[in-house]
Parts: C-alpha cells; structure tokens; sequence
C-alpha cells in the first residue's frame, strides 16, 4: 500500500478481514514502505535526540506513475524521483535543518497521451494530484510512444535514510546513521522484500497468529531462509 498518510485507516479494514479469517495479513511491505520505515524507526530508537531524513531516487516510482496512468486519455507514463543534490549534502554534513517535500525531491514525469488530448489540463491534474505531486516542484514532458519505448522501460530507483543524533551530557557527540538502496529493477527488489514477508506470514500463521501486521510487528529471524538458531551460528 503506497500512500503513506492512510495506512493507518487502511490497517483497520485489514485487521478486521484478517481476524474474521483467522489469517496473517502483513502490510505496506516493500522498501518504502517497508524497508525504510524500519530504518527509521531503528535510527530512531537508537538516536532519541536528532532528526531523520528520507531521500528517494533517482529513479522510477511505481505507485507515482500508476497514478498518471490513471489520468483520462494519458496511454503511457513514468515519474522519476530525482533528490535535490544540495539537501543531501547539507543532511550529510549534520544541518538539520527544517525541509519540505519540496526542498528535498524534484518529480520529472514522461507522458504519452493521445492525440486528442488536452495537454494543458493533463498537466495541470498531475501537478495539483494531492498525496502525489501537489507537494513537489514537478515537470512534465510530453513525449511520443516511440520515444517512451527507447528510453523509458527500465525501472531503476534506490534512496537513502539518514539520521542525525547526538549524544552526551551536553549533547556534544554527533553521530549519523545512513541506509541507501541502489536498486537497478525496483519491481524485482520490491519482489524479493514481498516473498521474503511471505515467509514471515506462514510462520506467524503456524504458531496461530492473526490479524494485520506491519514491518514492525515481525521478528527479523522470520524472513530468512534460515532458521534461527542457524541464524544466530552464522550471522549474529
């Protein structure tokens, strides 16, 4: 499930389908969210004091260019997420600074539309689509099919969380925790975070739970191949 501010209200819905059912229902699993969501709660846990940051890209958004797909009379699009190259330096350096959606990504979008179309207004829904683009300096580029299929077809993404903290009596020690994705198919990567809670969800059932479960309610251990005690020989 993409889009992050309603997760919460989703969950409900799960957890009542999933309960009724007797079943294990993992949500909102992928790298973001997903993957990211526990990086930040771990950089979190681990550094009370300081601030998180989340960058995606440069790369192709799944959900982003599902939703311009979704436009009256658009045939064919993509969006890359590129990150505003001065806000990652001034995160690497420790400014914590204050940004907005805006300050720190640029939306770039590839769309083929049909001939009829009106161009003007297809931008106009991609730029004003709440949750989506609204928040972000985005461009759009109208292109033809030709060239959508010459350059537009690999779905490469990545991203990073990083993490500022301080530490010591008078908060003298800085500390930085970073995590980053270079992913050259995010379809493919996402994929593999999805079997991996797969597995996760067929051992929870075994030992008779129930209902929906984040990222946070799973036990590392699950998601391996590996049992646990093999785990603990080999990795720990």
């Amino acid at each position: 499930y993409d889009n992050h501010s309603r997760i919460p209200e989703y969950i409900k819905k799960v957890d009542e389908s999933a309960l009724a059912s007797g079943k294990v229902s993992i949500i909102s699993i992928g790298w973001d969210p997903g993957l990211f969501s526990m990086m930040r709660m771990l950089s979190e846990a681990v550094l009370p004091e300081g601030s998180s940051y989340t960058f995606w890209g440069r790369g192709v958004s799944q959900g982003h260019s599902d939703a311009i797909r979704r436009i009256p009379f658009v045939k064919q699009a993509i969006q890359y997420t590129i990150p505003v190259e001065d806000a990652v330096d001034c995160v690497r350096r420790g400014d914590n600074r204050d940004m907005t959606a805006r300050d720190k990504h640029i939306r770039e979008c590839y769309v083929v539309c049909d001939e009829c179309a009106d161009k003007n207004k297809i931008e106009a829904d991609i730029k004003n689509m709440p949750d989506y683009f609204a928040e972000y300096n985005t461009n759009v580029n109208f292109i033809s099919e030709e060239e959508f299929n010459k350059d537009h077809l690999r779905m490469p993404h990545g991203g990073l969380v990083i993490r500022n903290g301080k530490t010591g009596y008078e908060k003298q020690n800085g500390h930085t925790m970073e995590f980053s994705l270079r992913l050259d198919s995010n379809p493919e990567f996402t994929g593999s975070v999805i079997l991996s809670y797969a597995r996760a969800a067929y051992r929870m059932s075994k030992e008779g739970m129930s209902g929906a479960k984040t990222i946070f309610d799973v036990p590392p251990s699950y998601i391996h191949l590996e049992g646990r005690e093999e785990l603990i020989r080999s990795l720990l």
